[in-house]
Parts: structure tokens; C-alpha cells; sequence
């Protein structure tokens, strides 16, 4: 009997009986042989040879053969697309399940190496799940199920993917454990651990056993404070993840003393000074990628800034690109939408504003591309400004007219969000009385011409619009002259024959015109003088530190941004190893001191005017000698009195930087922020460590202190003067705690108990390490 095969004509049986082969004497060509005749067996056996041969070909199941299944109970509707389908990844394999499709017998499994296909069938169970095993870890596969019944097979399932991997093992031991001894604290650093996610750090007074864990940090380093002078403490770490933990590392040992402190700081609590809220401030904080939370004041200015048409929202960023007519700043055509969108921004995040108004005298009148400075300016280009309309403010001003008025865009601003110029807004909205005006005549060509704008010019046009805007709103704050540099401050780009100790500076000429314009208004004019500061400080190769972006600096180098914020304010610093030292050399060699120079001007000529720095910059944008100079920066803020500053984020990226503002504000990782008021802090070694102390006014008895380690060694320090009770929590930053980091910010190190008169610590070599007490 010949076996039974499905009727899909793959072979049928007449080509399995030989004809005669077709010759002379043959009358029967072609036909075919009598069965009878034949050699059946052998029939039988090629028959069975190709029905296997034919059968491997096909899918496992041979669906849509009619014959499959046979005649009557068979199902007459295909089934439903499984639903539900998930895949679940193992160590070399993937785990599938999905929901049953009703009426289906079995399933198709099908994989892939690329999302949508194609797909290679794998298996076809009856049961609504598959493991699919020797995969290969690391590598994705894609699934997609579909359902089969006699009468067919249904579409495929919506397609998943997974990812098989290797079970997590525990991490390798810590290497490298270094315990260095201090005052009543041992300080601890290791290697990290590849995979580790945290450390359990195991101390004991006995060599070899007896290891009790002390704490569970998650960076390679930890303060072991409050421990017992003259006693020899023992300590192990081990790594842990989520597979577990690891062996102990090399035992290493310490014995904290009351070792002589290398610096000592004096605090005097009774020279005390308020911090103003405003120097914690960036140049356009809702578009700066990482910025830190927290910070208070948001700045919209710079060349782009000059020639902005508040009616239109058309600008020119004049020789930062190509003198161009455009549409950069806002699309909107509502008046001010521009201003209007970043104040409110701003509000948003609880910060306050600063906003350029335009002084120089011309704007852009189109959006139109580039403009002509073959013989500038194109006045079919640009419109007007006039400082004072007075009356018949327009929220939409006729954009016919020749005219673009000043004190109408103020109006305009306070109509939108009312108050913000007011006597106490929450967020205050801040006047910037345009950008950097010594420079117009190259930076803005296409409206200042090649003649710079004089100073006696520049003096009278900061008392008429500042009158103007003063009409309307006598509370706003008015900043000015918002200098590019040490120039316009001192000789106003060459124009004045400035000399070192002299009262012939551009301030002196200034605040002597406001102070007497002021009286006469019967209010200050210009409330704030504002100015920015990019150091001017080079390596030995002539690079300046500005342009150091690598994330491996020689110390030379390192020294050279971690002690340029001195030219701020230090009477005794001398630009050392500055191999460019040409402001220091155009005051006669004599240390810098902007901050102290400018304030002493101011209360001698104009006491009361504060003092801004709105652009800054220090540079070591990817290593912690940048975190270390950003937050020396926010220290001397604090302690000078500056009323207002804002960082002026760089080309590329500068994480260090912006890590120096995490020094002072929300360095616990959530809100606790340096304190209101500055308390003096002297130092006896200003070149290795300063310390920045403060206390909180909304919370009696804490105390927070900045400390920074400057120098390329750890220094014991003393911190003495201020009458501390309760627990010194710590914060720090240091290069091994900020690999890897992103953000970086301060990692806790621990407390120590903090009483009486005097806190000593360890600082370690180039840190920044928060001590907040309470």
C-alpha cells in the first residue's frame, strides 16, 4: 500500500512509471508501461525517498493545503493575530509569552536580527509560550508571533524586541585604598570599582578583624570624622551592586592627631554684611543645557541685543553675524514678544530678569538679511530711538512711523506682566542700559559708524533715557554702562588719559555727571554700574585660560584659573606666573582690584551705587580647576557686595563651571543653599585656601561655610572665630568625585560634630567642600 500524502500535487504518481523509451520498432512511443509489469518495491521506496525529500521543504506545518486535517471538523475561520505578545531577556535567551488566539492549535514564533523583518520562522508550540535560547548576549532580536488552525494562519502580532545579558556579578574588590590622617578625622580614597554602585566602608581599632561598616557612599572617597586623636584606626571597603558585594579591599590605616593646621581662617561675626540674592545669575538660563536649579537672575543681553526693534522684534547681532536684519530673536510680530517670553520664562522659575533697553540710537527697521557697511549707517534699514514719547502709549505702536520709543516699550513690558518695575515684585524685572558701548563702532558698525560713540555722548544719552524710563518708573533698577572690560573702564577704549591712583578714570567722569544729574532729577539715575570681566590671564604658551578647554591641564595651568578670580578683589595679588600681565601693567604693576578700586571710586563720587558684573568668565571648563574658580567667583560676590552677576556660558561644554554655582546653591542635591549674610573670613594663606562664611537669617544658628583648597596639596585648616553648635554636614568636590559625574556637583562626605569656637578639617588638594551647620 502506498503511504497517505496530502493532495497538494507536489508529486503525483505518474512520474514515478517509466515510459518506453520512444525508438524504431516501438509502437506504443511515449505510452505508458502496464503497471502490473513494474518493479512495485522499488516504486514504493522512490516514492517514500521523495515525499520525505519534498515534505523537509515545507514549513512545519503545511498550512493551506487543502487536504490538511481531513474532511469534516475542521475549522472554517483562521484565527486572530495573537495579542499581548511580551518578550522578557535572560542570560542567552529570551522568554516569550502572548494571549491564546481563539481557535488556534498552534503558533508560528518568528525572529529576526532587524526591526520589521524579514523573519526567519523558529518554532511552532501549542502553548502560548516560547524560550528562545543560545542567543547571544548584547545583541537585540525581534519577535512576532502568529496564530494557525486548519483553516489558515493569521497575520502577524505587534512586533517586540529584547536584549539578552549576562547575569550582573559583583563588583571586583576596591583598589588602591589611601587613608591619610587629620585632626579627629581620617580621610579615605580609592580606586573605583568598574560595575560598583555603591561602597560599604568597614572600619575597627584591631589590624585584620573587627570591621564594623561606618558608612555606604556611592564615590570613591569619604571624611571619617569625629574619631579619637591618637588612635590607630583600621579600614576595608568592598563594592556593591546589584548582585551583590564584593571582597574587602587592602586593609589601610590611619592615626587622626591635632596636627598644626597649614591655614588657618578667622571668621569675624561682627563684620557682617546682607548677600545680595542677584549674584547667583547666568546669561539665558532657559537655554543653557545642565543648568544648575536654583539659581536667581536671568540676563538678556549682548551684541544681539543693541539693535533690537521691540515693535517688531527684528535685530542685528551687528559683526557676530554678518550684520544681519533677522527674525533671530522671536518670529512673533507682537510687539515685544521677545522681552515678553523670556521675562515670563523667567517667572516661571521664580528668577528675576535683566533686559538690554537700547541706547546706542538706531535699530533694525526689517528683517531683511544683511545690511551695507560700505559707508554706514543705512538709515533705510534702521529706525530712530527716541528715549521719551510721554504720553498715548500704543500696546501695538504703528510701525510706520520713523520712531521707536523707550519709555513705551517699558509700558509695554508692565502692561504684559504687570509690576515687574514696580517698588517689591517677588521677580523683579531689571533695566540694562544697552552693551558694551565702547565697542559699537566695531562690534555694531552697520548703525555706530567707524567713529566710536564719545564719552561725554555716551554720559548724555544714559541721563536722558534713564529720565525717561525714571518718569514712568521711578522704582525700576537702572544698570550702566555695562563696560566689555578693563578699557572702558579705565580710559574708555583710549579716550581719556587715565592713570593708575588717579580720580581721570571713565568712573570718575561718570558717577560725578549721575551724581549731579541725580540731584537735580531728585533720584538716582543709574542705580547699579555694571561692567564684565573675562580674565585676562595667559599660560606660558601664550593661551589664554579662556581657551584651556582640555579636561587635562599641567598645574601650572590649573594655577593660573584658580587664582585669577584674586584680580577681583585682592589688594596683595600681583597676576602672578600671568604671562600676559598687561592690565596689571597698565596700572603701573600694581594689583588689580577691580572690585575694591571701583567701590572706592563709588564712595567717593556716587555713594549708594551698587555694582554689577553681568558677563564673567574664568575658564577650566572641563576640569575641577573651573568649578574651583567658579565658585571662589560666587564667594567674593558674597563677600565684596556685588549686587548682581551673571556667568556668561562659553562655546562647547562647561560642566565644571556650572558646578562651582552647586557649591552654594541646592549642594545637599535638593534646596540648601549658602547663607544670606556674609561673615569676614581671613585667610592666613589666600594662594592655598579661602573660606566663605555666611550665616542664615531664616534659620538662627546655622552656619554655612565654602572652603576651597586651591593649592595642590591637602591642607589642614583651621576655622576659627565663629561660635558653632550641632553637626557639620559635608559636601565636596574634588577631580576623583567628579569622574563620571553628570552633572557634577558636591557628593555628602558625612558630618562631623561642630562646637565651640574652632572647626578643623582636611581639605583635599584642589576641592571645594560646603560645611553646612545646623
Amino acid at each position: 500500500m502506498l503511504p497517505s500524502l496530502p493532495s497538494c500535487n507536489f508529486f503525483p504518481l505518474n512520474q514515478f512509471i517509466p515510459t518506453r523509451a520512444p525508438g524504431p520498432g516501438n509502437p506504443n512511443r511515449g505510452s505508458r508501461v502496464a503497471v502490473e509489469t513494474l518493479d512495485m518495491p522499488s516504486i514504493y521506496r522512490s516514492i517514500r525517498s521523495v515525499a520525505i525529500a519534498c515534505l523537509a521543504t515545507l514549513p512545519l506545518v503545511l498550512a493551506g493545503c487543502g487536504s490538511y486535517g481531513g474532511g469534516g471538523g475542521g475549522s472554517t475561520t483562521v484565527p486572530a493575530a495573537p495579542r499581548g505578545l511580551m518578550a522578557t531577556a535572560g542570560n542567552t535567551q529570551v522568554a516569550l509569552a502572548w494571549t491564546p488566539s481563539t481557535g488556534a492549535t498552534l503558533y508560528y514564533v518568528k525572529r529576526s536580527g532587524t526591526t520589521a523583518g524579514p523573519y526567519t520562522q523558529i518554532a511552532t508550540p501549542s502553548a502560548t509560550n516560547y524560550t528562545d535560547a543560545g542567543l547571544t548576549n548584547g545583541t537585540k532580536y525581534y519577535y512576532v508571533v502568529s496564530a494557525y488552525n486548519s483553516a489558515g494562519q493569521s497575520a502577524n502580532s505587534a512586533e517586540v524586541n529584547a536584549t539578552p545579558t549576562a547575569p550582573p556579578t559583583p563588583p571586583m574588590a576596591p583598589a588602591n585604598l589611601q587613608a591619610t590622617a587629620g585632626n579627629a578625622q581620617v580621610n579615605l580614597t580609592w580606586t573605583a570599582s568598574a560595575g560598583a554602585t555603591s561602597y560599604h566602608v568597614k572600619r575597627s581599632t584591631t589590624n585584620g578583624t573587627g570591621y564594623t561598616q561606618v558608612a555606604a557612599p556611592t564615590v570613591a572617597n569619604y571624611m571619617d570624622a569625629g574619631l579619637t586623636n591618637g588612635t590607630t584606626y583600621y579600614y576595608v571597603v568592598t563594592a556593591l551592586n546589584s548582585a551583590g558585594e564584593s571582597a574587602n579591599s587592602t586593609p589601610a590605616f590611619a592615626t587622626p592627631a591635632n596636627a598644626v593646621a597649614d591655614v588657618t581662617i578667622v571668621v569675624d561675626p561682627t563684620k557682617a554684611k546682607p548677600i545680595s540674592p542677584y549674584i547667583y545669575g547666568i546669561n539665558f538660563y532657559n537655554g543653557v543645557s545642565g543648568a544648575p536649579p536654583l539659581l536667581t537672575l536671568d540676563r538678556a543681553g549682548g551684541n544681539r541685543w543693541t539693535a533690537y526693534n521691540w515693535e517688531t522684534n527684528a535685530s542685528n547681532a551687528g559683526s557676530d553675524y554678518i550684520y544681519n536684519n533677522d527674525a533671530y530673536l522671536s518670529s512673533s510680530n507682537v510687539p515685544a514678544e521677545a522681552v515678553r517670553s523670556f521675562i515670563a520664562a523667567d517667572q516661571a522659575k521664580g528668577v528675576a530678569s535683566l533686559v538690554t533697553f537700547q541706547l546706542q540710537g538706531l535699530v533694525s527697521a526689517d528683517e531683511n538679511g544683511p545690511v551695507s557697511v560700505t559707508n554706514p549707517p543705512d538709515l533705510t534699514r534702521f529706525k530712530t530711538v527716541v528715549d521719551k514719547k510721554g504720553s498715548a502709549f500704543m500696546a501695538n505702536p504703528s510701525t510706520a512711523d520713523a520712531n521707536v520709543y523707550m519709555d513705551e516699550f517699558a509700558w509695554a513690558l508692565d502692561q504684559k506682566i504687570p509690576g515687574i518695575f514696580g517698588a517689591s515684585p517677588a521677580h523683579p524685572a531689571f533695566i540694562s542700559l544697552d552693551n558694551e558701548p565702547e565697542l559699537w563702532n566695531s562690534t555694531h558698525l552697520e548703525v555706530q559708524g567707524h567713529n566710536p560713540v564719545t564719552s561725554d555722548d555716551y554720559i548724555t544719552k544714559t541721563i536722558n533715557l534713564s529720565k525717561a524710563l525714571k518718569d514712568q518708573f521711578p522704582n525700576a533698577l537702572v544698570f550702566g554702562p555695562v563696560h566689555y572690560g578693563f578699557q572702558g573702564i579705565y580710559n574708555w577704549q583710549g579716550e581719556l588719559a587715565a592713570t593708575p591712583s588717579g580720580t581721570n578714570w571713565f568712573p570718575d567722569k561718570y558717577l560725578q555727571a549721575l551724581k549731579t544729574a541725580s540731584t537735580s532729577y531728585g533720584g538716582p539715575l543709574v542705580d547699579v554700574y555694571d561692567f564684565h570681566w573675562y580674565a585676562e590671564v595667559y599660560d606660558a604658551g601664550g593661551t589664554r585660560i579662556l581657551n584651556l578647554t582640555s579636561t587635562t591641564l599641567t598645574d601650572a595651568q590649573v594655577q593660573l584659573i584658580v587664582q585669577s578670580p584674586r584680580d577681583l578683589w585682592d589688594p596683595t595679588f600681583n597676576d602672578d606666573n600671568n604671562s600676559n600681565p598687561w592690565v596689571f601693567n597698565e596700572l603701573g604693576r600694581t594689583p588689580i582690584n577691580i572690585l575694591g578700586r571701583l567701590q572706592a571710586k563709588i564712595n567717593a563720587e556716587n555713594p549708594g551705587m551698587k555694582i554689577a558684573i553681568t558677563e564673567y568668565e574664568n575658564g577650566g571648563w572641563n576640569h575641577i580647576a573651573g568649578a574651583i574658580a567658579q565658585a571662589d567667583n560666587l564667594g567674593i560676590f558674597g563677600a565684596q557686595g556685588v549686587f548682581a552677576a551673571n556667568f556668561w556660558p562659553p562655546n562647547g561644554t562647561y560642566s565644571y563651571a556650572l558646578a562651582g554655582f552647586r557649591a552654594f546653591r541646592g549642594f545637599d542635591g535638593v534646596s540648601a543653599n549658602f547663607g544670606d549674610t556674609s561673615l569676614q573670613a581671613t585667610s592666613t594663606s589666600v594662594k592655598d585656601v579661602v573660606v566663605y562664611a555666611s550665616q542664615d537669617s531664616t534659620a538662627p544658628g546655622r552656619v554655612v561655610f565654602v572652603a576651597i583648597n586651591r593649592s595642590n596639596a591637602s591642607k589642614v585648616t583651621a576655622i576659627n572665630g565663629q561660635s558653632l553648635s550641632g553637626t557639620a554636614h559635608l559636601y565636596q568636590m574634588t577631580a576623583a568625585s567628579a569622574q563620571g559625574q553628570n552633572p557634577v556637583q558636591p557628593v555628602s562626605i558625612g558630618s562631623m560634630a561642630a562646637t565651640g569656637l574652632t572647626l578643623t578639617i582636611t581639605l583635599p588638594a584642589l576641592s571645594v567642600t560646603t560645611i553646612d551647620i545646623h
